[in-house]
Formats: structure tokens, C-alpha cells, sequence
């Protein structure tokens, strides 16, 4: 809505939808800590979770079929955005 967008955006405030989709992690008490120090962690879930999702991009048609998917381990690798247009563009 804020950005006026033609497609449907997912927000998944306590993980629900990553964790069916087995992409999501627990951190360590530690790690967790350390992040909670630094950003609300919690806040950003939306829950008290020490959980955090893998980056992953997934194009969904109306049909529910995944015309494609992008997951990487790495948080600084994302899904080029030339291939999220041509997987849409092909739909």
C-alpha cells in the first residue's frame, strides 16, 4: 500500500510463513543476545523468538505453484533482480 505496488508483498512478523517454508534459523543464546543489544530483535520478529529467516525470494502464481525460488545461506546474497522479473514475466 505504501508504495503503491501492483502485487502482493508477504510480511511474516513471528516467522510463521518462513517456518513452513523450512527457512528459518535459531540463533545461539549468545548470538541472540548480542542482536538483541544491537536492534530490537524481538520487535522485528514479533514475538520473543531468537529465530531468524534465511533470505529467500519465492514467485508464487495464483495456482500456488512456485515458479521460483532463491535461497542462499548467506544474508548478503540475494536474488538478482533481473531473474524475479523474468520469473514474473513468464507467468
Amino acid at each position: 500500500e505504501k508504495n503503491a505496488l501492483e502485487f502482493d508483498v508477504l510480511s511474516d512478523p513471528g516467522n510463521t510463513v518462513a517456518r513452513s517454508y523450512g527457512v528459518v534459523f535459531e540463533l545461539t543464546p549468545e548470538v541472540a543476545a548480542s542482536y538483541q543489544q544491537s536492534f530490537d530483535l524481538h520487535g522485528y520478529n514479533g514475538d520473543a523468538s531468537n529465530e531468524l529467516p534465511l533470505a529467500a525470494t519465492y514467485v508464487i502464481g495464483t495456482d500456488g505453484v512456485i515458479t521460483y525460488a532463491f535461497l542462499h545461506p548467506d544474508y548478503r546474497n540475494r536474488a538478482e533482480p533481473k531473474e524475479i522479473l523474468e520469473a514474473l514475466e513468464g507467468m
